[in-house]
This record gives structure tokens, sequence and C-alpha cells, in this order.
């Protein structure tokens, strides 16, 4: 990786997890080729706070393309989500169960994808 004012470029050995990271979902959100459905499990984890922002915007611009699914326990991912019209199925445990937080409300519409 280079930058302006190092003197050399960065070996990968030499990025934090978190920056290895969100190089790799900026690759996969954004390849030219995409595949019709993208999976991704907990995509803020090791991410400075900074970066969740963006990482929104780029899933939101990524489901154009490509059907998203997204666990995440990131209230503010969830929120950058909904706004860009997202669909947000929160799942809950209780005496055991895991179910689907309101179901009966929800009305299912699946992508034409």
């Amino acid at each position: 990786m280079e930058q302006h004012g190092l003197l050399r470029p960065l070996r990968a050995s030499e990025l934090s997890d978190g920056t290895l990271r969100y190089l790799l979902l900026v690759a996969a959100l954004m390849t030219p080729s995409p595949p019709p459905l993208i999976v991704l499990n907990e995509p803020e984890t090791s991410l400075h706070p900074g970066l969740i922002a963006p990482l929104g915007r780029l899933i939101a611009n990524a489901s154009k393309r490509s059907q998203l699914i997204v666990v995440t326990h990131s209230a503010a991912l969830v929120d950058l989500l909904r706004e860009a019209g997202g669909a947000v199925h929160e799942l809950v445990k209780e005496a055991g169960e895991t179910t689907v937080r309101d179901l009966a409300a929800q009305t299912w519409v699946w992508p034409s994808r």
C-alpha cells in the first residue's frame, strides 16, 4: 500500500487487522463482476468506529448490484442500512429458542435477482 508522505510502500504484514479487513471488504463490495449473493458476517469486527459509516455506504451501493445479507451486532450499521432502504430482521433468543422479532408484522419481499 502506498500513501503520500511515506518513504516506501507498506506490506500487508505491516497493516492492522482492521485495515486489512476493510480493504478486503472494499474489494469484495466494489468488484466489477459481483456475485448474485454476498453474505457478510459481522463486517464491523476489528474496524475503527469511524469506518462504520463508509462501510454502510459501500454495502448500500453494492446492494444495487447484488443481494446482500449482513449479520451484525452494530446498531450504527443497522441504522445506516435501514436508512438506505435495507430490510432489517432482528433475531431474539427467548427461552432457548431463536425467533425473528415481529415476524408476523413484517412483509417479506423476495428480490427478483
